[in-house]
């Protein structure tokens, strides 16, 4: 029944801020970028090594979403990569610090979070 995850959708409260840290940051790419003025919002669309993954909305005053300590929902997003400490050493030129690494207990892989600019938390595991 299902094939695959289609896309992850994030609405946030800064466009350009956000914006910025999806592509120049973490290095999705633009597929599609569109103005709704209908609903005085933006739609980004964004892919990773081609394949079409976030749809980034700005949309006028959302309210905030709780995301921390462990609220009821969707968690966070994670991104598989290579080597960890490299993901750390850029994101630290963008002044974007990471947690502690961490190792997980059931595969013995290695990870950390970051915040996205709305404090979106994102998970880095990796390969």
């Amino acid at each position: 029944m299902l094939h695959k995850v289609h896309h992850i959708a994030i609405i946030c409260s800064n466009y350009d801020l956000s914006k910025k840290f999806y592509v120049e940051i973490l290095g999705l790419e633009i597929i599609r970028e569109v103005y709704r003025a209908e609903r005085q919002s933006f739609k980004l669309d964004l892919s990773l090594n081609g394949q079409y993954i976030i749809e980034l909305f700005s949309f006028p005053n959302p309210p905030k979403r709780v995301s921390r300590p462990e609220a009821l929902g969707l968690r966070h997003l994670a991104f598989e990569v290579d080597d960890i400490e490299s993901v750390i050493k850029h994101l630290a030129l963008y002044n974007t610090i990471a947690e502690p690494i961490r190792t997980d207990e059931y595969t013995g892989k290695r990870f950390t979070f970051i915040s996205d600019p709305d404090e979106l938390p994102i998970e880095f595991y990796e390969r």
